[in-house]
């Protein structure tokens, strides 16, 4: 039993035994720690696992109270901490590649504790068995014997990721399924299948760099759509902008959101589908992340809901089972003819070891055992550094809920320059991805983004406690 798992069962036992009764306080984290000479760390984790099981609940600046009606499991958080984006409703030149590469290129730093980083910690993932499997692999065959698999992928491998959607509830055609070089080169070529240099793209503020990133390497323009925080791309708003202007494709991420780390209702990506299909306007949906959710189902995809083939679903095994080896998929629809060959004109190829070797694990291994143990170790993260950032962090700190992924959303009050807190923290070992990377106007310049994927620890908890002391300072003017 674990030092907080030993807390949490002692602090039960005290309260089934009513030493502390319904609606009392217990005690305050840092005197617990204090008292028992523990770290905050494990009494905050003692108390959420206390919550989880529903027997006592957090009051905001208040503490951990014992409930009154002990409940079987704690009632899910609302996720009313942040307001609907308003973003400017005008297209805009995309111009965020710098910012991203220089960012990206602190977060290597090996001293840096990687807040800001947007890799999962690669030491969750079966890393040595697929390097096994891709070993094996090169060495039944001679280096002759081994060439790169033309478009659409290895055959075996395509085979297996329709038998995941399958598991999933999602019947695929294994020949709409193009294997690419990553999530990011799928996303790219449904992109350029679907536009043209000067239209205008629709997403979702604040929206993941990378597909801001493909929009400015084709020299095409964003126009960002109101998001809400916990239900997704505002309909409504973009069937406004969709009424006044051409708007050639929308891209989005319906599945744990990066940043926010929403899953849109099922009705809402039902509502989505049918005003893009009434428009003819295709949909690119980016579900890298879909594998990772919090709950007790797979996540619904927008592909699902597709009748006329607009729908391109690019996704990854990047996030969910190896990032080194960069292998990801499209599922165009209608545009499956035009995506195989952008890709045969645009990288040719994509290498064969690394497809067999990820068709070998997801054959012989236990991929839904390992997708558990990771879904696990995210969930809890994600409440953990949640209250640490509630309770390190000024006052007037809101952050995202995410039901899913690995990343948090965190709105600093207004006086607080991102870009500026990014520096200083960088000035202590410490990375935060900066607000402004996720959107093409500038906006979000008091938000930042932080990676909880990797085992927390007391070098995670001092960075945390470090920016939010930095935060604070910048609130109150002392660094110019």
């Amino acid at each position: 039993m674990t030092l907080f798992e030993k807390l949490a069962a002692d602090i039960e036992e005290l309260i089934q035994r009513g030493v502390f009764l319904p609606g009392e306080r217990l005690p305050s984290i840092r005197q617990t720690g204090k008292h028992r000479r523990l770290s905050i760390t494990t009494v905050v984790r003692a108390y959420l696992l206390l919550e989880g099981r529903g027997l006592v609940e957090s009051r905001p600046q208040s503490g951990y109270f014992v409930r009154a009606t002990p409940l079987a499991a704690a009632a899910p958080v609302p996720a009313k901490e942040l307001e609907v984006s308003q973003p400017n409703a005008a297209s805009a030149k995309v111009d965020v590649s710098r910012l991203v590469l220089a960012t990206l290129r602190s977060i290597r730093t090996d001293a840096a504790v990687p807040l800001g980083s947007p890799y999962p910690d690669p030491a969750l993932f079966p890393v040595r068995k697929i390097n096994t499997y891709g070993h094996a692999i090169a060495r039944r065959q001679p280096l002759w014997g081994v060439t790169d698999e033309l478009p659409p992928g290895n055959p075996e491998l395509i085979r297996q990721i329709a038998r995941r959607y399958l598991e999933n509830g999602l019947s695929v055609d294994p020949n709409e399924i193009v294997v690419t070089i990553g999530a990011t080169e799928a996303i790219n070529l449904c992109l350029q299948a679907v536009a043209r240099p000067g239209d205008t793209i629709a997403v979702e503020s604040p929206t993941f760099y990378a597909m801001l990133h493909a929009i400015e390497r084709m020299g095409m323009r964003a126009i960002e759509v109101a998001t809400d925080p916990r239900t997704g791309i505002d309909i409504d708003a973009l069937s406004g902008i969709l009424a006044r202007e051409r708007i050639a494709a929308c891209m989005v991420m319906p599945n744990f959101q990066n940043p926010l780390g929403f899953q849109m209702p099922d009705e809402n990506k039902r509502r989505l589908v049918e005003l893009l299909a009434a428009h003819d306007v295709p949909l690119i949906e980016n579900d890298v992340y879909h594998e990772l959710y919090f709950g007790d189902a797979h996540p619904s995809a927008l592909k699902s809901l597709d009748k006329k083939g607009l729908v391109l679903h690019c996704a990854s095994f990047s996030k969910s089972l190896t990032p080194a080896y960069r292998i990801g998929w499209a599922i165009p629809g209608r545009y499956r003819d035009r995506v195989e060959k952008l890709k045969f004109l645009n990288t040719l190829t994509t290498p064969t070891v690394p497809q067999l070797a990820i068709a070998e694990y997801l054959t012989h291994d236990g991929y839904e055992h390992h997708l558990r143990r990771v879904r696990g170790a995210y969930r809890q993260q994600a409440k953990l550094m949640r209250t640490m950032v509630k309770r390190f962090f000024p006052e007037g700190t809101r952050t995202s809920h995410p039901v899913g992924g690995y990343v948090l959303w965190v709105e600093l009050p207004a006086a607080v320059d991102s870009m500026m807190l990014y520096r200083l923290a960088l000035e202590q070992h410490i990375t935060i991805g900066p607000g402004t990377m996720f959107s093409a106007s500038d906006a979000y310049r008091n938000c930042i983004r932080l990676n909880y994927s990797y085992p927390w620890s007391p070098a995670i908890e001092q960075a945390l406690i470090v920016v939010g002391r930095l935060a604070a300072s910048l609130m109150q003017g002392d660094f110019h």
